[in-house]
């Protein structure tokens, strides 16, 4: 595996990829694509700045192509998230297949449809998503383009991984941005001065580390192997783990009532993330990462409360990350 390209470089997870390549002696290059250049950069990456939301990317010379990069707002605007994200993809598995390069796609745990949370369900799992947001629309159309890929182009290896909610410290400004909005101060978002957690029935997750994704990706890289992969750390979070792991105590809110909370917050353009996203969540199944431990031989090294101390941390330091995604202005 001589030279990789990875698009989408600086963001959450890009920067954790660029970072784990760059010390895989059998990588003997790698370019990371992004729309800005950053001032930060890795031993051994080279930076080249393309939109593929508008532009059609060249990986001639490339063994392989990683794609990690995504949009998540403007939530308001579905179809400039579309352009960006299917449009874009669509653009860079044609180039990878042009280029006759092995295809490493960032797809999600949002891509599933509903499912149990008190058991693990494995990659054969419906990947139709929740059809009431762009998210998982746009995560579960690319599944099916990739099957299209797949069939037309069956002497190229193409790897799904499918990662739960991807933390890190450096990461936690751009995610506030995201879901909370560019005027909430980190600082704010201090555990200390959370009276209660709410209890949404229902509401189980499962979150992983960047820097455990990055390294399923460079072993998807390495070793032969095809088809999707779950990733996720233990154990799944809930309200009263996250309660018993600050030393609060909870409160009950029924779903309904946490739902119009969040419709009121959107509508009243307080908040940048729409209700559908949180029936996304609720509905996700948990994941069996099963397949990952045997064939890529993937274990996480990051437990999830260790990446949700992580997000914590970052949230109340804002310290981030060189790069324009994460920075913390």
């Amino acid at each position: 595996m001589s030279h990789v390209i990875v698009t989408g470089a600086t963001g959450n997870l890009g920067v954790a990829v660029l970072r784990a390549l760059a010390g895989e002696p059998a990588v003997t290059s790698v370019t990371g694509l992004a729309r800005r250049r950053p001032a930060w950069r890795p031993e051994g990456v080279e930076f080249a700045e393309i939109d593929v939301a508008t532009e059609e990317p060249d990986f001639t010379g490339a063994d392989a192509v990683v794609h990690l990069a995504w949009q998540f707002q403007p939530a308001r605007h579905p179809e400039r998230t579309w352009e960006a994200n299917v449009l874009g993809s669509l653009r860079v598995f044609e180039a990878a297949a042009r280029a006759g390069a092995t295809l490493v796609h960032a797809s999600s745990v949002g891509t599933y449809a509903p499912g149990p949370k008190d058991d693990r369900v494995a990659e054969d799992w419906p990947t139709h998503g929740w059809p009431g947001a762009a998210y998982p629309r746009e995560k579960s159309y690319l599944e099916r383009c990739l099957d299209a890929f797949e069939r037309a182009y069956p002497e190229l290896r193409v790897v799904r991984l499918r990662p739960a909610f991807v933390f890190q410290r450096p990461a936690a400004p751009e995610q506030r941005r995201i879901f909370a909005g560019p005027l909430v101060p980190g600082q704010l978002i201090r555990p200390e001065w959370l009276p209660v957690v709410p209890d949404v029935p229902g509401l189980r997750v499962q979150v992983v580390h960047a820097d455990d994704v990055a390294d399923a990706v460079r072993r998807a890289l390495l070793r032969p192997v095809r088809g999707a992969f779950n990733l996720a750390a233990e154990p799944p979070i809930d309200a009263r783990g996250l309660a018993a792991h600050l030393g609060k105590r909870t409160v009950r809110l029924p779903r309904s009532v946490a739902r119009t909370m969040l419709a009121g917050a959107w509508h009243a353009r307080a908040l940048p993330v729409d209700p559908g996203l949180f029936d996304t969540v609720a509905r996700l199944p948990l994941m069996d990462t099963g397949r990952a431990r045997d064939q890529l031989g993937w274990v996480p090294r990051v437990t999830a409360w260790e990446a949700v101390g992580e997000l914590l941390a970052g949230l109340h330091s804002g310290e981030g990350h060189a790069t324009p995604p994460l920075h913390p202005d």
